[in-house]
């Protein structure tokens, strides 16, 4: 491997930030309500989470369950928070929208970047629900600060998406394949060694980092384990 791996973890509080950081954690997800599959964070959490660990936090843009971007009041209310977030300090960002045929919703999410002004922002796993992931990938290539796309390969995950996954690693540079690949969403250990061969070099976990379930708190031996596999 010609790179470190990155280890992205999903934070809910100060709490998990400091025992992913702990563990080794290079990148926190910053989330609320994973019974949503993860929303906007108050930015009173933003705020408790940057205080207290020096590694990168990706807030995500999200207000409802689901890929869609809801209606223009709902979208209005993003922007706005997104709009907060960035006056708190905020750099990077987790955000991506489907239309109702499972395109990219590119009037939502241009308005949305239109509002980070050049923060790098990862396009999340909404790409596993599209109908075309190609076209999804070339739509989205010229926007400014996409750098990364976290997806399990398929919407039923990383089991699933496998063959994926590695079909994609393997047009890396590609048009629509220059943002780095971050696999996430029924990832285990189990999987590491055949996504690291391929050249996958980013990670995402959640569930993983919270052995006694989503009502615990990140475990920083979790953490560890999952750091010291992919970095040994």
């Amino acid at each position: 491997m010609s790179e470190r791996a990155v280890l992205e973890v999903i934070a809910l509080s100060a709490e998990d930030a400091v025992a992913a950081q702990s563990g080794g954690a290079d990148r926190l997800e910053l989330v609320t309500d994973m019974a949503a599959d993860g929303l906007t964070p108050p930015r009173e959490t933003f705020a408790a989470i940057r205080a207290a660990v020096d590694i990168p936090l990706r807030v995500m843009l999200r207000a409802a369950d689901g890929f869609s971007a809801g209606s223009r009041e709902d979208m209005d209310a993003l922007v706005a928070e997104a709009r907060a977030l960035r006056a708190e300090g905020a750099e990077e960002f987790v955000l991506g929208f489907l239309d109702e045929d499972g395109n990219a919703d590119l009037v939502a999410v241009e308005r949305l970047v239109a509002e980070l002004d050049g923060c790098r922002w990862t396009f999340h796993r909404a790409v596993d629900r599209a109908a075309d992931r190609d076209a999804v990938r070339k739509s989205l290539a010229d926007l400014p600060g996409l750098d990364t796309y976290l997806t399990a390969g398929a919407a039923e995950g990383v089991d699933a998406g496998l063959p994926t996954l590695l079909a994609e690693a393997g047009r890396s540079g590609e048009p629509g394949y220059a943002a780095q690949i971050l696999v996430g969403g029924g990832l285990r250990l189990d999987h590491l060694p055949v996504l690291l061969g391929a050249g996958i070099n980013a990670f995402h976990i959640g569930g993983a980092a919270r052995p006694g379930g989503w009502g615990e708190p990140v475990c920083p031996r979790a953490v560890e384990t999952w750091h010291t596999t992919l970095n040994p």
